[in-house]
């Protein structure tokens, strides 16, 4: 789109650009004189212009057409501003030498698309003034004016555009061309103060003080900007038209040293963005991290608490434990609850925006990832069941101790009340001195004694299996116990062994001795086992019972009023043994015999046979109330069973029901995202408000628990699978509804559309058969076939893209995420090297000072802290690698 153009000056050489055709206009292409004025400024002009380049190599010129003849400057400048290379340059005294030099720089400016005409080596070796000047400003135009571009213009048309755009907000600056609109000052100042403001006071310029206008610019300029002073200020006000290429060149220097500064700024912007990101993302994985932590130090220290399977002495210290789980359950647990699903939807929005900004997924710590804190609270639950189970069988055995403690104690001090003078009689002499009747009555009592004795081993057996079993139990007191037992049972080996010394004793002298009165016998081997039988029948009317349904006791009401049919029978035994004792009373009083005493053989008598009858008979409707008592607490019990059942077995169906409409819901997925955002918010909303339910449900089984209930017979659902449920239940609507708000996310940030989400769905949704949410990797490698996929090897790259941790399965947000990476572009490595490379003005390195200057001071402390030090062959002090710290941004190697 370029044409040559053939460029006269001053009439006495001419040379030939590639300009763009409206750059013809005006002054291009007319043939004028050279002004002595203007000859003066570019002569100035360009020398500062050549300068401006040439320090940069460590050297200067002093004139123009002097110091350019031997050519080695000339090719200087021209590598400098180019930045290539030229051939070698002669460095030989001789004129062939230096016209050889200037050819070679003719030659390089030749290559670049400029037309040199009547321009030669010799004029310029020669110091011909003019073609030296004209030669300098063909330079200019190529390298510093040519390559300007303002909306699709370009070289002094670009520049003078550039120039109004800048000034345009400015008084008394109105910029139409290159010399006159210059003269008073106001438009260097303008450009100046509209980049630094700071640099200039603008509104104290005046108009009509052209010097002081110009003076100021230049200076500034000069000090603040590296713009060499290029004209004096007494030239340009003292000339009617200042020089235009002069002009132009100065002006070229401020656009370049502004737009300089515009690109850093532009670069600093995208840095800016990029870092704010990665801060962003490193404030969630460090959010996490802490959240993270938080939890799996509770349920580290929970746990312990509830493997503690240290048991307790008494009920009432069992139950306070029993009331200290209720308390966790009720209090500390539910938070935790909400930190877990808090903490799973921090980890999905974290990886959703990770990916969003081409990052690497987030790997938390070891022992930090959620399968790791799902592991745990798995172990916290088994925790909790088996800490329970413990407690309520912990219960059932305190009850159980108590039961047969106070047993034993019943049964000890009835043994204890019989044995008592048992020794002192077994051990008496008396029949040593008694007469023959006396000594058969000794010896039929012993006898007696003897079946009594063998009537209470039952009893003894009985107080040492207690016992036993209180051991085996872990009775708290099991000690006292056992000496109680040890002495019941020393106490009756020795009644053992003195009833049989006693026996051997009166047989020896049961010779001697005669007479037994067949009454008392009879009485006393009737009223025996009577007695015996009212003993035991007093006794279980006193027992404990405990039962735990229904049935059992109305089994132990059936027992008693068995017991109760058994009476009259009893009484009828009773008035016989009473009979034996009329009789002897009718036969002594009949015979006129005197009794001494009582009945020789038994101690049972008729008014202690009759007192017991009477308290058998008082025991009888004492323990009718005690079973009917029972009776209602186990009918009581039942009705509670049947409460909680009857909510129970409506709650356990809601929550499946639920649980599959949620699945539903996220694979249909109908209407807009937030459509579907605010369906669920209000279906989450509907199922909190059914929270009251669940607490009835908690009531209910409080009153069982404290019933000491520990079946139920009418339900399959146990308050521990209700509340399992209930928080899978919030758990998934949660998950869901962040879910929607991911690919409303990941929509806004990748622009797509509406229709292609519900392609998307679609199309995930067809290749899902199992209506899992997730694809399987068949599933998946059929799904991208479908979208045009070939190869196992492109297959094996797109799982290790969507699946980083190869659990198998791809999730709806993966695909998603996939398919807008596919689509999208985003910012890369390579971007944020290119714009660390403007910052660092095209060095393979950039210094703090750089960096605290082109940033904002947080990010650029960001940067400092995390660059490593730069070691390449331009290393200078201080030097920082901003190559690898852009590449490990996005996980191309170790930040």
């Amino acid at each position: 789109f370029h044409r040559t153009v053939t460029l006269i000056f001053y009439g006495y050489y001419t040379s030939t650009v590639y300009m763009d055709p409206r750059e013809q206009e005006n002054d291009w292409d007319r043939d004028l004189l050279l002004d002595p004025a203007w000859e003066k400024q570019q002569r100035k002009t360009f020398t500062a212009w050549c300068n401006s380049h040439l320090r940069k190599a460590g050297t200067q010129i002093e004139n123009i057409e002097e110091d350019f003849r031997d050519g080695l400057k000339l090719m200087l400048l021209l590598e400098v501003i180019s930045g290539e290379r030229l051939p070698k340059p002669e460095r030989g005294k001789m004129r062939v030498h230096k016209i050889n030099n200037v050819n070679k720089a003719l030659d390089y400016i030749a290559s670049k698309g400029v037309k040199l005409v009547s321009i030669g080596a010799e004029e310029i070796v020669d110091g011909n003034a003019k073609m030296t000047l004209g030669m300098i400003w063909t330079i200019i135009l190529r390298f510093a004016i040519q390559d300007i571009s303002v909306e699709e213009t370009s070289a002094k048309e670009g520049l003078l555009l550039w120039c109004q755009r800048k000034t345009a907000p400015y008084k008394n600056v109105n910029v139409q061309n290159f010399h006159i609109s210059w003269k008073d000052g106001l438009a260097f100042n303008a450009l100046i103060h509209r980049h630094r403001p700071e640099l200039i006071d603008y509104d104290k310029l005046r108009k009509d003080d052209p010097l002081t206008n110009l003076n100021n610019a230049f200076e500034v300029a000069e000090k603040y900007l590296d713009i060499p002073k290029m004209m004096d200020a007494e030239d340009i006000v003292n000339t009617a038209r200042p020089d235009e290429k002069a002009i132009m060149t100065y002006v070229s220097c401020f656009y370049h040293a502004f737009s300089g500064a515009q690109k850093a700024e532009t670069a600093a912007n995208r840095i800016c963005k990029v870092l704010a990101v990665n801060q962003e993302n490193e404030h969630l994985m460090e959010d996490y991290e802490k959240l993270a932590s938080d939890l799996l130090e509770w349920i580290r220290r929970t746990i312990p608490w509830l493997e503690n399977r240290a048991p307790e002495k008494t009920m009432a210290e069992m139950q306070q434990k029993l009331e200290d789980f209720r308390g966790y359950r009720r209090v500390h647990k539910p938070p935790k609850v909400q930190e877990k699903c808090q903490l799973e939807i921090n980890f999905n929005t974290l990886q959703t925006k990770l990916r969003l900004s081409n990052r690497p997924a987030f790997m938390p710590s070891e022992g930090r990832m959620v399968s790791d804190i799902n592991g745990s609270w798995h172990n916290l639950e088994g925790a909790e069941k088996g800490y329970e189970e413990w407690m309520l069988n912990e219960i059932r055995r305190l009850e159980r101790l108590d039961h047969l403690a106070e047993k034993f104690r019943q049964k000890a001090t009835i043994h204890e009340s019989w044995t008592d003078g048992k020794e002192a009689m077994l051990t008496q002499k008396d029949y040593e001195t008694a007469s023959l009747s006396e000594v058969k009555a000794l010896l039929r009592k012993h006898e007696a004694f003897e079946s009594d004795l063998a009537a209470h081993q039952d009893r003894v057996e009985q107080i040492a299996a207690i016992a036993q079993e209180l051991n085996e139990l872990d009775y708290y007191d099991s000690p006292s116990v056992n000496a109680r037992c040890q002495k019941i049972c020393e106490q009756w080996d020795a009644l053992g062994s003195l009833t049989q010394s006693r026996r051997e004793s009166l047989e020896r002298t049961e010779k001697q001795l005669e007479s037994i009165d067949e009454l008392y016998l009879e009485y006393a081997k009737r009223a025996a086992p009577f007695n015996n039988w009212m003993e035991g029948a007093m006794e279980d009317l006193q027992d404990m019972f405990i039962v735990h349904n229904i049935e059992e006791i109305q089994g132990l009401i059936t027992a008693h009023e068995q017991f109760k049919s058994t009476l009259p029978e009893a009484n009828k035994e009773r008035e016989a043994i009473q009979a034996i004792q009329a009789e002897v009373q009718k036969i002594a009083q009949y015979n006129g015999i005197k009794l001494s005493g009582g009945n020789p053989y038994t101690t049972i008598t008729p008014k202690s046979i009759d007192d017991k009858w009477h308290k058998v008979e008082q025991l009888v409707p004492q323990r009718d109330r005690a079973l009917q008592e029972e009776l209602a607490k186990q009918q009581s019990n039942d009705h509670l069973r049947r409460k909680f059942a009857t909510q129970a077995n409506i709650v356990g169906p809601w929550i499946q029901t639920k649980m599959e409409e949620i699945g539903r819901i996220s694979i249909e997925m109908n209407g807009t995202l937030e459509d579907q955002l605010v369906n669920l918010r209000e279906y989450e909303q509907s199922i909190i408000e059914y929270k009251p339910h669940i607490d009835q449900l908690e009531g209910d089984h409080q009153l069982i628990q404290e019933a000491l209930i520990f079946d139920n017979k009418y339900t399959a659902y146990t308050m521990e699978h209700l509340r399992v449920g209930w928080e899978q239940l919030l758990t998934t609507i949660a998950r869901t509804i962040n879910e929607i708000e991911n690919q409303i996310l990941t929509r806004d940030a990748k622009g797509i559309s509406q229709e292609q989400l519900h392609e998307y769905r679609t199309s995930f949704n067809h290749f899902d058969k199992d209506h899992s949410g997730a694809l399987m990797a068949e599933e998946f490698k059929a799904c991208l076939i479908s979208l045009g996929y070939d190869g196992d090897a492109e297959f094996a790259r797109i799982m290790g893209i969507v699946d980083p941790n190869n659990s198998g399965a791809v999730t709806f947000q993966a695909f998603i995420d996939f398919m807008s990476r596919e689509t999208t572009d985003t910012d890369t490595a390579d971007q944020v090297i290119a714009s660390f490379k403007i910052l660092a003005a095209d060095k393979n390195f950039i210094t703090a000072d750089e960096l605290r200057r082109e940033l904002p001071p947080d990010q650029a402390e960001y940067c400092i802290a995390r660059m490593a030090p730069y070691s390449g062959p331009d290393a200078k002090p201080g030097a920082l690698d901003y190559m690898s710290f852009s590449t490990a941004l996005y996980g191309e190697s170790d930040l």
